[in-house]
């Protein structure tokens, strides 16, 4: 017999940390719905986000390259896999909720605007005297309300605990505004763990496409010493290694010593603090969920180096830079004429105001699309 909902619920009280966040715990969806029969609540968020159309987006929207600019490279939905997978990982070794944990990480970056943070960035600007823009925060819109799916509700209705984890995405890249709803000094154990996976992701990976897009090379590469110790070890433990299994397995080894890291100073953080419910971790002034202080610090020149040769480089840049002025482009044209948004969107603007509505319109598209409405729309700089 498959277990049922109940039973996985009684699994979680015996086998995870009594400072978990358990299924049968939460706080709840904004909507009451029944109870599934087999899966726990944090399950069908997980399956709600993966069946969403803003996560099926994900797959054509820019991570640090261009989408479309080489069939190797990560796109914004690669990262959210990999992100959720090392949440999934982590989690399972502390004793939390691997569904939330996952959950979280999979929706992080619904709400993330075409062409990366370049994009962002643009739409904050032209946003600026109208409520500016976030990515996280448009994550949680993106649930909460720019879904349609439901006959009974706008959104997906998913759990607090989850749009909590949405609402506090914090990492050194992330930094949204705290929320009424979400007024605990610190997030689950659980949404940590999906800010600091996003970081481990991104370092590495962010690594390796620069690697593979030959924007930055191994020579470049002595300079950062997590990247050398590590690079040395795999050349010594494997003699005669070719070049690019020396650099994959590198970052391989480099995941793997994060993560280690992340297990075993979270551990330590979270028996010092002497928490016995996940509220308790909610209480708590700083996360518990953290690197070691000498990770940190490697950590910190490798995105300083990462910064300074791969986000602004010119090679990866212009083409960013190219994009968000379309983009801003594409802003003033709806703003003159709305109706050339689609029909859902022109349907909000009593609701959310001309501009949020056109924010929220541009937000959800893909590279692709982005560009193609822009060259349906403004030709040489005007309307058509």
């Amino acid at each position: 017999m498959p277990r049922d909902r109940i039973e996985l619920e009684q699994l979680e009280y015996k086998l995870l940390a009594p400072y978990a966040q358990k299924s049968a715990d939460s706080r709840g969806r904004a909507f009451p719905e029944p109870k599934h029969a087999l899966r726990t609540d944090f399950q069908r968020d997980r399956d709600r986000i993966i069946h969403s159309r803003a996560f099926r987006r994900l797959e054509y929207k820019t991570q640090v390259f261009l989408n479309g600019t080489g069939d190797h490279l990560r796109t914004r939905l690669t990262h959210t896999m990999e992100v959720a997978g090392i949440s999934r990982g982590i989690a399972r070794a502390l004793r939390l909720n691997e569904d939330l944990a996952e959950g979280i990480a999979l929706a992080h970056d619904l709400g993330h605007s075409p062409f990366g943070h370049a994009g962002e960035e643009m739409l904050n600007k032209l946003m600026k005297d109208h409520g500016g823009f976030e990515h996280n925060l448009q994550s949680l819109r993106v649930v909460t309300e720019l879904e349609e799916k439901y006959p009974d509700f706008n959104g997906l209705n998913l759990t607090w605990e989850t749009r909590e984890g949405l609402a506090k995405h914090f990492t050194q890249f992330d930094k949204p505004a705290r929320l009424k709803e979400f007024d605990f000094k610190s997030s689950s154990l659980e949404a940590q763990i999906a800010n600091l996976a996003d970081e481990v992701t991104y370092y590495s990976h962010d690594l390796d496409d620069g690697l593979d897009a030959g924007l930055i090379t191994l020579d470049q590469l002595k300079q950062v010493e997590i990247w050398q110790t590590t690079f040395e070890r795999v050349n010594h433990e494997h003699p005669g290694i070719d070049c690019e299994r020396s650099r994959e397995f590198t970052i391989r080894e480099l995941i793997e010593r994060e993560v280690s890291d992340v297990i075993a100073t979270s551990e330590a953080n979270i028996a010092a603090a002497k928490v016995n419910t996940a509220d308790d971790v909610r209480r708590l002034s700083k996360p518990l969920i953290s690197y070691s202080k000498e990770l940190k610090k490697a950590n910190q020149q490798l995105r300083d180096f990462l910064y300074k040769n791969l986000y602004f480089n010119p090679i990866a840049h212009a083409p960013h830079e190219r994009a968000v002025e379309a983009m801003g482009e594409l802003f003033r044209a709806y703003a003159a004429n709305p109706r050339l948004m689609g029909e859902s969107t022109q349907r909000r603007l009593g609701e959310v105001g001309l501009h949020r509505a056109i924010c929220d319109y541009i937000a959800g598209m893909t590279d692709r699309f982005a560009l193609d409405e822009y060259k349906r729309i403004c030709k040489r700089g005007k309307v058509n």
